[in-house]
């Protein structure tokens, strides 16, 4: 008889690259993956989803939530969100932009407590990425931490929970390398902010991947309208 307690992570998978990889980085760390997905009203939101239920069947992940939160459109202020607001195409610029979505992890990391409380799992994974991003300000290894700590503080005595952020502090040439180490079908992840059928090339998000590929020396294997 095999007595060896399965030890689970709740995986944040959005279907892009840097959620992926953090996926398959908990399952190299032997964890029981149980994946949540957010659908809240994204611009790409049908075409994320096919991309998490592809990444799910190539990680074996039997047990996987589909969450909605369709408030996000309600609360706008974000071009991801809100479709009277444009998605900037013009390159990346100082300061929060406009595709931010207003406390959208920190949101997400609540949601995903209560799963893991129930799960009784005692890791969450999230794909945040400090160094070589967009500059959310929900996305900062500082604000994980306090957000792990009200967590902790808000859940039952013996629910202990450790925020997991394997990207957080690498660069998006880094990620493209480890993902190819880990053989992350990035074929079946989606990055793009704009568009469903052919990623644009030219939102905040393409022009992070593309050039993470380019500074690593590899071909991003999805295709682009445009490649700058």
């Amino acid at each position: 008889m095999n007595n060896k307690t399965t030890k689970k992570a709740i995986c944040i998978l959005s279907g892009g690259m840097d959620s992926t990889l953090a996926s398959y980085i908990a399952k190299k760390d032997g964890y029981e993956i149980i994946a949540v997905h957010f659908n809240y009203g994204q611009r790409t939101q049908n075409r994320e989803l096919k991309a998490f239920r592809d990444i799910c069947d190539d990680l074996g992940i039997l047990e996987k939530y589909e969450i909605d939160i369709p408030f996000f459109t309600q609360i706008g202020a974000s071009a991801l969100t809100d479709k009277s607001i444009d998605v900037p195409t013009n390159g990346l610029e100082v300061g929060v932009p406009i595709t931010y979505v207003p406390f959208r992890n920190g949101i997400f990391l609540s949601i995903t407590a209560a799963i893991a409380e129930k799960e009784k799992a005692t890791a969450m994974y999230i794909g945040v990425v400090q160094e070589d991003s967009s500059g959310y300000p929900d996305c900062t290894e500082e604000f994980i931490n306090d957000i792990s700590k009200a967590i902790n503080q808000g859940t039952r005595e013996e629910t202990s929970i450790e925020i997991k952020t394997p990207l957080v502090h690498l660069s998006k040439a880094q990620i493209v390398e480890e993902a190819l180490k880990l053989n992350v079908p990035l074929i079946h992840t989606w990055s793009c902010y704009k568009e469903e059928d052919e990623a644009c090339g030219v939102c905040d998000s393409c022009r992070l991947r593309l050039n993470g590929f380019n500074l690593a020396n590899q071909i991003d294997p999805i295709t682009y309208k445009v490649n700058l």
